[in-house]
């Protein structure tokens, strides 16, 4: 599967994006999805994913409540509505396919090192 993301910009401290990540090849559905994060000088860090089939969601604890996770199957396309974005939130962010079933209903993959496929990024910078 290769995936493409778009939707990064600069914005003001308490404003919204929307990150999109496009997907060919295969359709989403057949992956657990993520999307990480890399502010310089950091490590690359999970920010939310979204299991296949029954669409569970999970989130880290410094998004919880402001970004949201979806994923339209007839466009093949992953989501990430972002709100009330902070300057701590600017980084390159990365969406990823993880063609692992994790039979755990609830269970989210947060490690980067299970996911196989990777986008190539898109910036977001918050101002102050």
């Amino acid at each position: 599967v290769q995936l493409v993301e778009s939707g990064g910009g600069l914005v003001q401290a308490g404003g919204s994006l929307r990150l999109s990540c496009a997907a060919s090849g295969r359709t989403l559905n057949n992956y657990h999805m993520g999307w990480f994060r890399q502010a310089p000088g950091k490590e690359r860090e999970f920010v939310a994913a979204i299991r296949q089939t029954n669409d569970y969601t999970g989130y880290a604890d410094s998004v919880k409540g402001r970004f949201t996770i979806s994923r339209d199957n007839a466009k093949n396309t992953l989501y990430l509505q972002m709100n009330s974005l902070k300057p701590e939130d600017t980084a390159a962010y990365y969406c990823a396919a993880d063609p692992t079933y994790y039979y755990s209903a609830t269970y989210i993959q947060r490690s980067s090192q299970s996911y196989q496929y990777w986008g190539q990024g898109t910036q977001v910078t918050v101002s102050s």
